[in-house]
């Protein structure tokens, strides 16, 4: 019997089932071993950080006033 696409299209996609460990190393993650690792610089000065805090703490109380 053969199928076609069209009769593919309403079945849902079986994917293999892997551990944590098996899709960690697939994605070449490694733990977090301090809160240095999660440090980035994404603001170049604090002025550009203040900025910014207030332009999203502007725009998520906009629609409540």
């Amino acid at each position: 019997m053969t199928t076609d696409k069209a009769d593919q299209a309403g079945a849902p996609l079986v994917r293999p089932r892997l551990s944590l460990a098996e899709l960690l190393a697939a994605k070449g993650t490694a733990p977090i071993r301090s809160l240095d690792d999660l440090a980035a610089d994404t603001f170049q000065s604090d002025e550009e950080l203040e900025e910014f805090l207030a332009f999203t703490y502007a725009e998520r109380h906009r629609e409540i006033a």
